[in-house]
């Protein structure tokens, strides 16, 4: 066992603000407002607090493509409701203040680790459990119960209408962000990898594991552009393609991120020029002009075509393939010696054109886009396994139902009149890890003495009327939301006002009771919450990185068994043993035999590669299928290493934790990476040869 220093440096350090922070923002804006209005024109702003309810919902799933916002907003609302419901419900039936904090404590937990087991982004918990546990204390009665809720469920179906209205105008929106965040991490990449004198990051690849290590900063940026692609797929594969115009569109926003993927292959063209050309494509895709034409290799054309051949469909939207049968597969393929130097979405496939198929569009199957690697759970059955027994997050939900019940009780024995605030606070802090628990604290602690501060200069203002009440609320959401994402405190500095607008909306209270109530829940809340995280510590995030590792295992040894099996192998080629591929024995004189194709670095060895591709694999279809399952394989492993690391950032975040291994964390990233790199350099060889 070790213990591990907390940080107080860097705590209050402003970021870059998140490139989509004005999205939520509008959104909460617009689903805030209407009903706020509404309420004021009745003069009824005594409902405020459950019409809100339903209105925050409007801050989530912003990062999601619209069908899978669709979709993913209504769990947001039925829990939003569900929670309300059961707040308000026991509000009515107990009188008893110290039950109700352990009743809110515990629908703080649920929160929690529902939203870490979902993943289910910004804001997470903090709303639903800020919502909820309000309404605890929300003088009620049992007949009201139905209309309270009832108006929670009527605004959260019209946060629903306000967070989809932008599909109206671009329906493309998010995944095109997303696309652009990862051509924006390889960007970074690259420019790091020829800062660091890399050479276009072939070196990096190429040195040997006991070698000295790449600079920190390329390091920093392999891992940034391996998460930014992982995320970008994991988007696109929520895109449904019903029609010939989305499939096209998805198509090229496939070609775009191929492309980026390239970047972690260290693919030898000139890094500046590359890195220019990935942020040209970026600023196109965000400025929602049309499509970028992206030239792909002939491999990289041939993983995106597997799909379509796999069920004998066209790769171009408006072109009609029929279902190949087993004899004449390899005959119809002709779409891969063609496309080395032309976009993916022009291989025309000479079975369409022989079997009769017309361009109209009638009969596409979109099932020909690149789909996810199969065998790992999605969606809810994902989301229920993360809470099996064992899981990491039991931990942190006890952190949570333990430290919220302390935090409240301790506020009632101060005398406190709001002890919600103080489970609020607990509830807000609690992070992956006892370090970032601790930043939270600090910040939140921070953030609300100067939020505090900026209510009581707003006073007067609030004095006026409940018109001017209710454009501060919405004033202050919009500045929350701005600053936020640069740093948690400076976001609370709004949050705060925001929150005692609300409190004046149902029961007004003189401001120095509101003010004094506020700053000692807040001091009470955070103390006892940090010293229950720092007691109750999640000694299993050790055993999440050994999972992670034998995750990476298993599918940088699968990546290695279809590079050993790939094009090289096959057409009789020498092969290497795993020391070769380990050792990185490939340079600008020597062949690099680690994917079986006797490609040695710069363009004769791409040639060579390329040629041995053509002697070894005379059927076509088999070369696609190949490339189907190494688009597969490299899924798998990236995915595995980003795991990886971020198991391993949480657990370096324990004080109490076991020893971790930290050199077989260096040694499987290091060798995953270089795996990737090397199927990634595969799909993208035949382009350097061109």
């Amino acid at each position: 066992m070790r213990f591990r220093p907390l940080p107080v440096r860097s705590t209050v350090r402003l970021r870059r603000p998140v490139d989509i922070w004005h999205k939520p923002a509008l959104s909460a804006v617009v689903a805030l407002g209407v009903p706020d209005l509404v309420l004021f024109g009745l003069g009824r702003l005594d409902l405020v607090l459950y019409t809100s309810a339903g209105a925050m919902c409007a801050l989530y799933a912003h990062g999601l493509p619209y069908a899978a916002r669709a979709r993913t907003l209504p769990w947001v609302v039925l829990g939003m409701v569900a929670s309300v419901a059961v707040a308000l419900t026991a509000a009515s039936l107990i009188t008893s203040a110290a039950v109700l904090v352990v009743l809110a404590s515990l629908v703080a937990a649920v929160h929690k680790m529902v939203c870490d087991a979902t993943r289910i982004g910004p804001p997470g918990n903090l709303i639903l459990t800020f919502i909820a546990a309000s309404a605890f204390f929300v003088p009620q009665r049992p007949a009201e119960v139905l209309p309270h809720t009832g108006l929670a469920l009527a605004t959260g179906a019209f946060a629903w209408l306000v967070c989809m209205a932008p599909a109206l105008v671009r329906p493309q929106g998010p995944e095109r962000i997303a696309t652009a965040r990862a051509l924006e991490a390889a960007a970074g990449l690259l420019r790091a990898r020829a800062d660091a004198g890399a050479e276009a990051g072939m070196e990096a690849e190429a040195a040997p594991p006991a070698g000295p290590p790449e600079p920190a900063g390329v390091a920093h940026a392999r891992h940034a552009t391996a998460a930014a692609v992982n995320a970008a797929w994991h988007a696109l594969f929520l895109v449904p393609a019903r029609t010939p115009e989305k499939a096209a569109a998805r198509a090229g926003l496939e070609r775009l991120l191929v492309r980026a993927e390239s970047a972690l292959g260290g693919v030898p063209r000139d890094a500046k020029a590359e890195a220019g050309r990935f942020g040209d494509w970026a600023r196109e895709l965000r400025s929602g002009r049309p499509l970028p034409e992206v030239t792909l290799t002939a491999t990289e054309a041939a993983e995106l075509a597997g799909a379509a051949w796999e069920f004998g469909v066209a790769l171009e939207p408006g072109m009609d393939l029929r279902q190949p049968n087993a004899t004449t597969a390899a005959s119809q393929v002709s779409c891969v010696p063609c496309v080395s130097s032309a976009p993916a979405a022009s291989c025309v496939s000479r079975g369409a054109e022989e079997s009769g198929g017309d361009r109209r569009g009638r009969g596409t199957d979109v099932r020909g886009l690149r789909r996810p690697a199969p065998g790992r759970p999605r969606g809810f059955r994902a989301a229920v396994g993360q809470l099996r027994p064992g899981s990491p997050l039991l931990p942190i939900g006890a952190r949570v139902a333990v430290g919220c019940v302390l935090a409240g009780w301790a506020s009632l024995a101060a005398g406190v009149g709001h002890p919600y605030w103080a489970v609020v606070t607990a509830a807000s802090i609690y992070q992956a890890n006892t370090t970032l628990s601790w930043q939270r604290a600090f910040q939140r602690t921070l953030g609300n003495l100067l939020g505090l501060l900026l209510f009581t200069a707003l006073l007067p203002l609030i004095h006026i009327g409940a018109g001017v009440m209710i454009a501060l609320a919405l004033a202050c959401q919009l500045g929350a939301e701005a600053m936020i994402s640069r740093n948690y405190w400076l976001g609370s500095v709004c949050v705060t006002p925001m929150a005692l607008l609300l409190t004046q909306f149902g029961r007004p209270l003189p401001a120095g009771t509101l003010i004094a109530d506020r700053w000692l829940d807040t001091v009470v809340g955070a103390a006892v919450g940090l010293v229950c995280c720092v007691l109750v510590t999640n000694r299993r995030a050790a055993d999440r990185i050994d999972l992670a590792l034998e995750r990476v295992a298993e599918a940088e040894a699968a990546a290695s068994r279809l590079l050993a099996a790939g094009p090289g192998a096959r057409s009789g080629a020498p092969n290497v043993t795993r020391y070769e591929v380990q050792s990185g024995r490939s340079g600008a004189n020597t062949v690099d035999r680690v994917n079986g194709t006797g490609w040695a670095d710069g363009p004769v060895g791409v040639a060579e590669a390329t040629g041995v591709r053509d002697a070894g694999w005379e059927r076509e279809a088999e070369w696609v299928g190949w490339a189907h399952e190494a688009g597969w394989a490299r899924d798998r492993l990236g995915g595995a290493l980003v795991e990886l690391r971020e198991a391993a950032e949480v657990a370096a975040g324990e004080w109490w934790q076991r020893a971790l291994p930290e050199e077989r964390i260096t040694r499987a990233e290091q060798q995953g990476h270089r795996t990737l790199a090397v199927l990634v350099r595969r799909l993208a060889a035949p382009a350097l040869a061109a």
